[in-house]
């Protein structure tokens, strides 16, 4: 994957690429929304700890295809208010110690219950298995 970050633009606000290429020959796997919820339904109180188990549930998502979260090459998170910009952005930049990926950050009004705080998917690319 090679990070797309024209000269031209201004560069990212954070810590995320603005595009990413990938090269043909790769599969992807499109992720859907992960909130912070463990198995046994415990939800965590703050945003940072949520984000924590939504990246968790998108790692063992990728297993199942052989694939990391260093194969993700595309973000797209919603949290419910400013004050957990930050929380996610600590967990997302943690995750991510390479090239980042491309990355959207929203802040919506809510999910379908009031404890949740932040909701991630991601799409990944990896090269064709043999």
């Amino acid at each position: 994957m090679r990070a797309l970050t024209p000269a031209s633009i201004r560069a990212p606000f954070a810590r995320y690429s603005h595009g990413i290429a990938v090269p043909a020959g790769h599969r992807l796997v499109f992720t859907s929304g992960q909130l912070g919820i463990r198995a046994d339904q415990a939800i965590p109180p703050d945003c940072e700890a949520q984000a924590d188990l939504c990246f968790a549930n998108i790692a063992a998502i990728l297993a199942e295809d052989g694939m990391t979260l260093a194969n993700i090459v595309r973000l797209n998170a919603y949290v419910t208010d400013r004050e957990h910009v930050q929380g996610y952005m600590r967990c997302r930049d943690r995750h991510f110690q390479e090239t980042p990926p491309a990355s959207t950050l929203m802040i919506v009004t809510g999910f379908t219950r009031p404890e949740f705080l932040v909701e991630i998917e991601a799409v990944a690319a990896a090269p064709e298995h043999d």
